[in-house]
């Protein structure tokens, strides 16, 4: 099974908890919206330990050096990987956001080749919006944030 690893960025301004999530690049997911957003993380190279790994995606997805204490959110297994995040209370200026980049054949089957940056959004957001943008299925490192910083839970969240 993969392993992934990642930050969540956060921070406490005047509109309380907030989270820093990244919009996926590329065609696919251009014009959607609400539950594509990802916590910055990415694949856990074979002997590479993970919040390195995760310090490394942080800073290819965002382009900011993710400097100061991690503390643990611990695992979600979800597609084909184990994905695992820390948390790190931070301020970003997200106007200076840069993701790598990659390539893929687009359109499907043109035989053209182009570039997409892996991530082509950097937002903050409060929490609760934080919980319609993100990928249902990294929700629970939402809930384990609030849990460590002593906030309540969500009541019922549906899409």
């Amino acid at each position: 099974m993969l392993r992934s690893a990642g930050i969540l960025a956060y921070k406490k301004s005047s509109k309380g908890l907030e989270v820093l999530l990244a919009h996926p690049g590329g065609p696919y997911r251009s014009n959607k919206d609400l539950g594509v957003w990802s916590i910055p993380k990415g694949i856990v190279e074979e002997g590479e330990d993970e919040i390195e790994a995760a310090r490394r995606e942080f800073k290819e997805e965002t382009g900011f050096e993710p400097k100061g204490a991690l503390f643990d959110l611990g695992t979600v297994k979800y597609s084909n990987k184990v994905v695992h995040i820390w948390a790190l209370e931070s301020d970003f200026d997200v106007s200076k956001a840069k993701s790598n980049m990659f390539e893929i054949e687009w359109p499907k089957g043109s035989g053209k080749i182009q570039k997409f940056p892996e991530m082509d959004k950097v937002s903050w957001f409060p929490i609760d919006e934080a919980y319609k943008k993100i990928i249902s299925a990294q929700s629970p490192f939402l809930d384990r944030l609030k849990e460590k910083l002593g906030m309540e839970l969500p009541k019922i969240f549906k899409l």
